[in-house]
């Protein structure tokens, strides 16, 4: 570790018999320079989750996400070959050593994605009511690098999300309204934001 020699004021040195006043050297350690932390396991799967979520391409598809020391191995269903290495190129976030794309295509899966939504299940099989839209929204909102810093309020009646509270510009508005938009089982969004701190 680097250290400095600071004057810090005056000292009384007694020496031999004769009193001098020197100055007054305290040793002060200097801060060492600030190494960026490598994200976790766990903060890599929730950052995979996220952008998996959020791509019009591949949200719909129940697609797994594992990550064991960076290296993520991808698993689940989607339709078609372009949606495979869609999410592979998804799951690529900073941090991420390699993925392992184990997904499988089925031509068919577009048919069981329509059944599950017809019966109003997630893509995991959950139960889509407004207490499941608002938990899902808040998750979308927390990973939303636009929307830190806003407080935002998330209110969902009949499927109908209402979104009051603060974001701290108008592009942060929007996106927030957007992933309500697309959050399923969501018929409509009042976005009641207002830009401020």
């Amino acid at each position: 570790m680097q250290q400095k020699h600071v004057i810090t004021g005056l000292a009384i040195v007694t020496m031999l018999g004769l009193t001098m006043t020197a100055p007054a050297i305290t040793t002060v350690a200097s801060a060492a320079p600030a190494v960026a932390q490598k994200p976790t396991d766990d903060q890599l799967k929730d950052r995979v989750n996220f952008r998996i979520d959020t791509n019009n391409d591949i949200r719909k598809y129940d697609i797994k996400v594992k990550v064991d020391q960076g290296v993520v191995t991808l698993s689940g269903d989607v339709a078609t070959a372009a949606q495979k290495a869609e999410a592979a190129r998804t799951a690529k976030v900073d941090g991420v050593m390699r993925v392992d794309n184990n997904i499988t295509i089925d031509p068919n899966e577009d048919k069981t994605v329509a059944e599950r939504i017809k019966n109003g299940l997630s893509k995991t099989g959950d139960k889509i009511d407004d207490g499941w839209i608002t938990t899902k929204i808040k998750w979308f909102f927390v990973g939303e690098d636009s929307l830190k810093d806003s407080h935002i309020n998330v209110d969902t009646v009949n499927n109908v999300v209402t979104l009051k509270g603060t974001v701290t510009n108008a592009a942060g508005k929007m996106r927030a309204e957007h992933l309500a938009e697309m959050t399923d089982g969501v018929k409509k969004v009042v976005n009641q934001l207002t830009i401020g701190k």
